[in-house]
């Protein structure tokens, strides 16, 4: 079964891609190596939860923002390459949550990310990654993810 079945089999589907909200690039791809800029966790362009963590948003909203940011970044990654079935495996992904003064469980945040990649993606779906506590995030969201992933050579 490939990524995007898996997907439907969690109740989930890949969005439209989203368009940069300022001067940059979705993506950037080097030899095999395809960088995701960061994106947020409004899906199709539908405003989701805003707010910070541990405060306005709970820790279970702010996995399923993590994991919106993640659907978003893999269809940024799927315009770029073709096929998700071209991504070899994630290397790196970074979570941002914003936070309210004394909390402190961004690692369990970022696992709505981190899950969704194995589950869809299996062994080449874990990856190294930073969880960091931040005061701010644009449009006051309160998650915003980017990655590193590795694609095959011919795709895209």
């Amino acid at each position: 079964m490939n990524p995007e079945e898996r997907l439907v089999d969690l109740g989930l589907h890949l969005p439209g891609a989203p368009k940069p909200m300022a001067t940059y690039v979705p993506t950037v791809r080097t030899g095999s190596l395809v960088f995701v800029a960061g994106q947020g966790p409004w899906l199709d362009g539908a405003r989701g939860i805003t707010g910070k963590v541990g405060a306005e948003v709970t820790v279970e909203q702010a996995q399923d923002a993590a994991r919106d940011c993640c659907l978003n970044g893999l269809a940024a990654l799927k315009q770029e390459v073709g096929e998700l079935d071209a991504i070899v495996r994630f290397v790196k992904l970074t979570v941002f949550v914003a936070s309210a003064p004394g909390f402190g469980d961004q690692p369990v945040v970022a696992n709505g990310a981190s899950e969704l990649l194995e589950q869809l993606f299996g062994a080449a779906g874990r990856h190294a990654r930073a969880a960091v506590g931040v005061a701010e995030l644009p449009f006051n969201i309160p998650v915003e993810i980017d990655f590193v992933a590795e694609v095959g050579p011919g795709s895209g």
